[in-house]
């Protein structure tokens, strides 16, 4: 597997990233696995979720799908680099959406207790957000 730099974050990544958006929706939790055992047997290392999927979202849904990265995960996170997103709705509050402080911190904490892990790798916006000065409230 070739390995490339990701952008100009200095982070190397293999060339081929795993989107997980099916996860806990179109592929049941086994299947999932059996994806991520597949993509890990290919050597494939960079992995993609967010805060909302599976897709299509819903607030009942949200989150399933890093539940179910964070499983896979559990005794060999530190051979992967992990991406999460945040920005499109996942509550029923005025806050669980957009690009605010609030809003990514409180992203991040809840995806880190999903995925079962300390550290996120990168975690970037969805879309720009029209409520947040130049759409990046926090640095993303």
């Amino acid at each position: 597997m070739n390995i490339r730099c990701l952008g100009r974050t200095g982070l190397k990544v293999t060339e081929i990233c795993l989107g997980t958006m099916t996860f806990g929706h179109q592929c049941d939790e086994r299947t999932s696995h059996a994806i991520l055992d597949k993509a890990a047997e290919h050597g494939v290392t960079f992995l993609d979720t967010a805060d909302v999927y599976p897709v299509p979202p819903s607030l009942e849904t949200a989150g399933r799908t890093e539940e179910i990265v964070g499983k896979w995960l559990h005794g060999k996170r530190d051979r992967f680099v992990l991406a999460t997103k945040c920005r499109i709705r996942v509550g029923p509050g005025p806050n669980d959406e957009g690009l605010s402080r609030r809003h990514i911190f409180r992203a991040v904490e809840d995806s880190l207790r999903r995925l079962r892990t300390i550290m996120s790798t990168s975690t970037r916006r969805i879309r720009r957000s029209r409520d947040t000065a130049g759409g990046d409230a926090a640095g993303l």
